[in-house]
């Protein structure tokens, strides 16, 4: 009762904006759909809109490429897209995101190492282990790790991989043996690099769907078409909650942070940045995860989630135990490089 009682209280105090400037404004957001984009319309688009007064449109595939050639051409139509790091860095380094200062959004309460001065952090997810229950029943051997992942002599059938490099080769190093301390210094090279994508491309006989889509893996392994997927871990729970004979393994993940970005040139930027304030505060952060089984990216979120629903989100401290975090950093360095050589194996 008093979560929702400070919930109502936070949505109220933004109800106190000017209702003629308010019911002026307008934005639009572009995300990956699904379940992640119902969630965030539920937790954070609609209860905005009525605090603030402010109209939402919402679109989807904010790919890099679609950003570029908006911002380039001077016909931005999205005022907030959504990313993980690698998708940040990308456009960061080709110069497609407005730089979101400290006077633009209070980021003081965002956790420790998420913060970015292109993106604002909106929440953790991970990278792991989704696999078929009809293949893999329970009380028989089902795969745990990225080694059970790569194995298709000990769990045969077809795999489904993301069509991106970010958190793959460093499953690929993982499963390989590299202890997850020397994973990112190991890619730094180009026999580390190699070994990465040489995994990788053992494996590519037995790889059915190269996923564009958050959605894609949990579909295919619904549908039957494959029996293990490498995806995020609030997809593969929405399956899990509509029935689907899908589980998941929390022995090892790749976690990362979510951001939202304003694309250069936003026609709404006054609005997005609005937007951003109201998903930083604590107890309206904290209700994503009640709608997606994704971590909270402020420390003040944690008040307002109990033990049940933190059960199912993947940056409780027992799961981070046997995380490596993405290192946006390094993708930020290397990420042209490591998507081209990734891609070249696709189609080679």
């Amino acid at each position: 009762m008093k979560r929702r009682t400070l919930l109502t209280a936070a949505v109220a105090a933004w109800m106190l904006l000017p209702a003629a400037a308010a019911s002026a404004e307008e934005m639009v957001f572009a995300s990956w759909g699904g379940a992640y984009q119902e969630a965030i319309r539920k937790a954070w688009l609609e209860p905005f809109a009525k605090a603030s007064g402010v109209k939402f449109e919402e679109d989807t595939g904010p790919e890099t490429a679609k950003i570029k050639a908006m911002v380039e051409t001077k016909s931005v139509t999205w005022d907030i897209v959504t990313a993980g790091g690698g998708g940040l860095m990308r456009g960061v380094a080709q110069g497609l995101f407005e730089p979101i200062t400290d006077e633009m959004v209070n980021q003081a309460d965002v956790l420790d190492g998420a913060k970015n001065p292109y993106g604002v952090p909106s929440e953790i997810f991970s990278t792991l282990i989704g696999f078929s229950t009809k293949a893999f029943p329970a009380g028989g051997a089902q795969p745990k790790t990225f080694a059970d992942f790569f194995d298709v002599a000990k769990f045969p059938g077809k795999r489904t991989l993301p069509d991106k490099p970010e958190t793959v080769l460093e499953a690929a190093l993982l499963a390989d043996g590299v202890p997850a301390g020397d994973v990112y210094k190991t890619l730094s090279t180009d026999a580390g690099m190699k070994r990465a994508l040489d995994r990788i491309a053992a494996l590519k006989p037995n790889v059915a769907v190269w996923w564009s889509s958050g959605a894609q893996p949990v579909q295919a392994l619904g549908a039957g078409d494959v029996v293990m997927a490498l995806g995020w871990n609030g997809r593969f729970q929405a399956g899990m909650d509509s029935n689907l004979p899908i589980a998941m393994s929390w022995d090892q993940q790749i976690p990362q942070v979510g951001y939202f970005m304003i694309p250069k040139g936003a026609p709404n930027k006054a609005a997005a940045v609005k937007f951003l304030n109201f998903i930083l505060k604590p107890e309206i952060n904290a209700e994503l995860s009640r709608h997606v089984a994704y971590g909270p990216a402020t420390k003040g979120a944690w008040s307002h989630i109990d033990a049940k629903r933190a059960e199912r989100l993947p940056s409780t401290a027992e799961r981070l135990k046997n995380a490596l975090f993405l290192d946006i950093e390094w993708w930020a360095k290397n990420g042209a490089k490591a998507t081209e050589a990734y891609t070249a194996m696709i189609k080679g």
